[in-house]
């Protein structure tokens, strides 16, 4: 979508009548249906002054093409500034400016990070020649036109305002300033060589016509590549039922179409394959150019295996392919030939950091997609947000016209492919009643330590191969994120710290990361080794019964936000919900190792029922004897 198109002699003659301002707004409205905020206007008048000056040239061809504001298909991201024409060659090329008004910032140590003043504070953001050289991967990645037509995309970012400081130019981020220039406030000349380079002769906005109207569909490069990146990778080798899943939504996939919208739920516990699936469709989808993307609602599952897809090939290309499933209440009805949902579990009713977009997230995705897969564990739910039930699934599916097909993943690859301890788990966090009442004969290394000392020590000894970490239940304040001088789990001698907010949602595989404490939300939907979890106050065990606690929880614990209001209002909801949370969020951690777990209890006599069920002596209380009926000790 363009709000503004024309040739470079209109848009100098737009500036210099004061029109300019005007014409994008009103171009913005017409193509968005709303218009924008005060900042924005400013900025576009502000910023096209200074193009003016840049692009009046004799030798820039008055006929050349500009456009302003151009959507990117697909997604919500829009080109500031996109000049079109001929190069020395006669060959199609457009320049990509991506354009700031910023006048300082400051260095991060993130890969293509930089700390600025936008949006009323200071924040985290993309470098600009990072963000514009994105922009020309998406469109390589996904525009045919691009491709056909052998347009040679061009980025760079031009901070009119900004003077040389040696922060936004520094060699940290020196690959990105390679893939695409940066031109400060003294460079407006520089920048005017930079588009006599490649803008030789007019096109008369010819090829922003086909590239609006070219066709979307990934480019056998980007399929190509990313193909490459899972041969002979072991991890994502597929067995068993994992093959029957993939083979059946291939299948479902390519005969999809928009007036014969495929459901598939995948049901799989813990460790059954579900993202190794995933993952291959992503893949395969790709390579049979479907224009499809993953979603997980919780950011780690989906940048770990983004790290880890990545290899040599371009960040940015990868980036594209993973999205959150909060970006899609905006988008039109079969946007995408394939939507592949993993961690189903963990949707949202609401998008948006104040939860206020949007009306389902499940029917979003099921509305902008002719196929998609949820793949789903109903044990995984873990906050009083989550919303992904299969039922939930369907009713949105029905409603419209989808056609739905359900199958499980059975098969356990995860607790050294033991269903046993799942079920053990099962049965001893008092969640449902199971034939697994022991250990006995259970290839699982399952110990319960005597302190968190202890426990540290063993999965540090274990993480030969990076894949042991630490997690524990959120019942301590994040106070290191902002006092790195202080830790935030101090268990009577045992200091440890969060993992750090550097390491982002890739603390899991982060070379020296062991010695942090992981969370539920940095550790779901992903596996390691050896697994070592504190069992906080918030679950304990009284008289062989399982108890919980959400008053135990911490105060900067986002998953049982609302919890008090709920309280109020319905307090039996409120307890069950919460318990759920807990018991849910246990298992959950206690499931990550794929060799072992181990365990500390901060309450002694929680401490002693694992043990005793461990060992399996006279002591241990079946969760058949324990009577009906939900408890929670305190209320918060």
């Amino acid at each position: 979508m363009i709000v503004y198109s024309e040739t470079k002699k209109q848009f100098l003659e737009d500036v210099l009548s004061g029109q300019i301002k005007g014409n994008i707004q009103t171009s913005f409205i017409r193509e968005l249906g709303h218009s924008t905020g005060r900042r924005e206007t400013e900025a576009w008048q502000n910023s096209m002054q200074f193009m003016n000056t840049v692009m009046n040239d004799i030798e820039i061809p008055d006929d050349a093409g500009v456009t302003i504001e151009y959507k990117i298909p697909n997604t919500s991201r829009r080109i500031d500034f996109i000049l079109t024409g001929l190069n020395e060659e006669k060959k199609n090329s457009a320049i990509i400016i991506e354009l700031k008004q910023w006048s300082e910032a400051r260095l991060t140590d993130k890969d293509a990070i930089v700390e600025t003043f936008v949006g009323g504070g200071r924040r985290e953001v993309p470098h600009p020649s990072y963000q514009a050289w994105t922009y020309a991967c998406l469109l390589e990645d996904y525009n045919e036109a691009v491709e056909k037509e052998e347009i040679y995309l061009q980025p760079c970012a031009y901070l009119h305002n900004y003077e040389p400081d040696g922060i936004i130019d520094n060699d940290f981020y020196g690959h990105y300033l390679e893939k695409a220039p940066l031109f400060l406030g003294n460079d407006a000349q520089k920048l005017r060589q930079f588009i006599k380079r490649f803008v030789k002769y007019g096109d008369k906005n010819n090829i922003m016509y086909l590239i609006e109207n070219g066709r979307i569909r990934p480019s056998k490069n980007l399929a190509d590549s990313l193909s490459s990146l899972l041969k002979g990778n072991q991890e994502f080798i597929m067995i068993d039922d994992q093959k029957i899943v993939y083979e059946t939504a291939i299948k479902l996939a390519l005969n999809s179409t928009v007036k014969n919208k495929n459901v598939l739920i995948v049901d799989g516990g813990p460790g059954t394959g579900k993202t190794v699936v995933a993952i291959n469709l992503l893949t395969e989808l790709t390579n049979k150019r479907l224009v499809c993307q993953y979603i997980t609602s919780n950011s780690a599952p989906r940048n770990v295996y983004e790290a880890k897809l990545t290899g040599s090939f371009a960040k940015s290309r990868i980036s594209n392919l993973f999205r959150g499933s909060g970006s899609f209440f905006d988008l039109d009805a079969n946007t995408f030939d394939a939507l592949i949902i993993d961690e189903a579990h963990r949707l949202n009713e609401k998008s948006g950091f104040f939860n206020h977009l949007g009306e389902n997230q499940i029917k979003e995705l099921i509305n902008t997609s002719k196929f998609s897969v949820f793949f789903i564990d109903e044990d995984q739910r873990v906050t009083f947000r989550d919303i992904g039930e299969k039922n939930e699934i369907r009713r949105w599916a029905k409603s419209l016209g989808a056609t739905i097909t359900d199958l499980t993943l059975s098969s356990q690859f995860r607790c050294n492919g033991s269903d046993g301890y799942l079920a053990w788990l099962d049965n001893i966090l008092q969640i449902k009643e199971t034939a697994d009442e022991t250990l006995e004969e259970i290839n699982y290394d399952f110990k319960v330590v005597d302190s968190p000392e202890e426990l540290h020590k063993k999965i540090v000894e274990k993480n030969v191969d990076n894949k042991s970490r630490l997690v524990a239940g959120y019942c301590w304040n994040w106070v290191s994120d902002k006092d790195k001088t202080k830790d935030d789990i101090i268990i009577e001698n045992y200091h440890a710290k969060w993992n750090l907010k550097s390491d982002g949602q890739t603390w899991i595989i982060k070379p020296n990361s062991v010695s942090e404490i992981g969370c539920i939300h940095t550790c779901q939907g992903l596996e390691l080794d050896y697994v070592g979890v504190i069992i906080g106050p918030d679950l304990v065990v009284r008289d062989g019964k399982v108890v919980t606690d959400a008053s135990k929880r911490a105060s900067t614990d986002k998953s049982i936000f609302g919890y008090k209001k709920m309280l109020k209002e319905d307090p039996i909801m409120a307890r069950g919900m919460a318990d759920m949370i807990i018991r849910n969020t246990y298992r959950t951690l206690m499931t990550r190792g794929m060799k072992g777990c181990y365990i500390y209890c901060t309450d002694p006599e929680t401490q002693q029922y694992f043990r005793d069920q461990l060992e399996n002596d006279n002591k241990a209380v079946k969760y058949s004897d324990i009577p009906d009926g939900i408890s929670i000790t305190t209320d918060m």
